[in-house]
């Protein structure tokens, strides 16, 4: 079997950078009070970093006071899918210049909620999968 038609491939660094940033929705997953949580987000990807627009609260708290955190975005469709997970250190982006550019960046809410905290994952880890569907193999 060719890696090509290997039904799992690992991706490069490169390979992940480019499926993350071409995506615009992905999961923030961390941790509040030792629970794990997962948040859907729209978000930008570029230069080492994700931004993503967030409301003051749980999400926004989780971020940055437990800042390290994961963020994953994957597709599919009837033949294959790919999954993407980035880890790194959440902030909140508060630096004059740093702020005039996320507010430049194609994010907007979703939904009608006052989202006025940007935050930016500064990442350290990326990985990504590319799984090509089929039928179970035969065990015998």
């Amino acid at each position: 079997m060719t890696e090509t038609q290997a039904p799992v491939v690992v991706l490069s660094d490169s390979e992940s950078w480019a499926l993350l940033s071409g995506g615009s929705f992905g999961h923030l997953a961390l941790s509040i009070a030792g629970e794990p949580e997962i948040f859907p987000v729209n978000y930008v990807a570029s230069d080492g970093s994700i931004v993503f627009r967030t409301a003051e609260g749980t999400k926004l708290f989780g971020a940055v006071m437990q800042n390290v955190v994961a963020f994953e975005v994957d597709a599919y469709d009837d033949h294959e899918g790919w999954s993407v997970v980035a880890k790194g250190t959440a902030r909140i982006v508060e630096k004059d210049a740093e702020r005039s550019a996320a507010e430049l960046l194609p994010l907007v809410p979703w939904i009608p909620t006052d989202k006025r905290n940007f935050v930016r994952i500064d990442v350290h880890e990326i990985s990504g999968r590319h799984f090509r569907f089929g039928p179970e193999p035969d065990p015998y």
